[in-house]
């Protein structure tokens, strides 16, 4: 029996792809072999990491002069691949609004300047900063925001305008969710473990003119140029070829679902769903309000830390599985990514509302 899971990631996957990956498991196609036994230089393989990155750009709509880059790492490495690569001139302004932002600011001081220009931690970054232009850098290298907080549960629900300074986001708990503007985007980044697949994978999408060469005595390791990786057509080592494969049928399943408009609908139903009932309830309190409001990782805590663990226990027992809160917070979260149907959130809803008027 499957259970709602909540998870933050590694998350959960839809069931048609879980079921299409079991069928093909021990030969896709007519190839007389698993996508895992493959050769990442064979015929095979080249069809499907192709396939791929065709549907990435359809779905997305990712423009011509935007390369898309298949690696590994997480999103972690991408915290320091990316000053390597765009720190030209030594300077990056940063809105830092939880974990992962701080983790990307940190690290990028490591190689220039970070400019801190806004944070949200003064209240624990349970909303997203007003920002003021006027303390832009103008001679910034790149302006990088966490578009969703996954631990935290705020998001941006509009971008700033950073004019020629290319705008840099960590997408990893919210692309694909929604319809976005790639154009808007000097480079996008993402850890494959939240709506796109199994964890493993990293996607980038970058501005070809932000690919640049280095020079031929540049300590930069070959591994953390983006151009090795662009210039391979991400086959310069052996990718991630299971994980791109499950990519491949995520894509597939969003197409027949509707597409990106679709999925934004849906996701803003379940999220209505939660938010209805917290907003409404005696014992149980979102911690984000307004239009912050992550639609795809929802805080949440009873103000009581006993009932809170009793509460995940029981949950637990009940087929709802993760929604313990991440350690740095305590209370409750509930990720409700594209896979996880209105069913589970109605049906965790449900058991809310019992469990609240038991223990009231």
């Amino acid at each position: 029996m499957r259970v709602y899971n909540f998870s933050a990631g590694p998350a959960v996957l839809p069931e048609e792809v879980l079921k299409r990956a079991a069928d093909e498991m021990l030969e896709y196609g007519d190839s007389g072999q698993s996508v895992m036994e493959m050769s990442h230089r064979s015929k095979e393989y080249e069809a499907i990491i192709k396939d791929c990155e065709t549907r990435l750009r359809e779905i997305m709509q990712i423009p011509d002069n935007y390369k898309v880059l298949f690696l590994q790492g997480g999103a972690s490495m991408q915290f320091a691949m990316v000053p390597l690569n765009l720190m030209k001139k030594g300077k990056a302004d940063f809105v830092v609004t939880g974990q992962w932002a701080t983790k990307a600011y940190k690290e990028a001081a490591r190689f220039g300047e970070a400019v801190m220009v806004a944070s949200s931690k003064d209240k624990t970054f349970s909303y997203i900063p007003e920002l003021d232009k006027s303390k832009f850098s103008k001679d910034a290298d790149y302006f990088h925001i966490c578009m969703n907080n996954t631990i935290y549960g705020t998001r941006f629900s509009e971008f700033p305008d950073t004019g020629d300074v290319p705008l840099v986001a960590d997408m990893s708990s919210c692309i694909l969710s929604e319809p976005i503007d790639v154009s808007k985007f000097g480079l996008i980044y993402a850890g494959a473990q939240k709506n796109m697949g199994p964890a493993g994978l990293t996607v980038v999408i970058a501005r070809e003119d932000l690919i640049t060469e280095f020079p031929s005595d540049s300590k930069t390791p070959t591994m953390l140029q983006y151009k090795t990786h662009s210039d391979n057509d991400s086959m310069f080592n052996t990718p991630p070829t299971y994980s791109i494969y499950i990519l491949k049928l995520v894509l597939e399943w969003i197409k027949s679902q509707g597409g990106l408009s679709v999925m934004k609908e849906i996701n803003e139903k379940k999220a209505a769903v939660l938010y209805n009932f917290l907003d409404e309830s005696k014992m149980f309190k979102a911690t984000v309000f307004g239009k912050d409001r992550s639609l795809m990782n929802v805080p949440f805590v009873t103000g009581n830390d006993e009932l809170d663990a009793k509460f995940v226990k029981e949950t637990k027992a009940a087929g709802f599985i993760n929604l313990k809160g991440h350690r740095s917070v305590g209370g409750m979260r509930a990720s409700i990514y594209n896979a996880m149907p209105i069913e589970g959130v109605e049906k965790l809803v449900a058991f809310m509302k019992e469990f609240e008027s038991v223990n009231s």
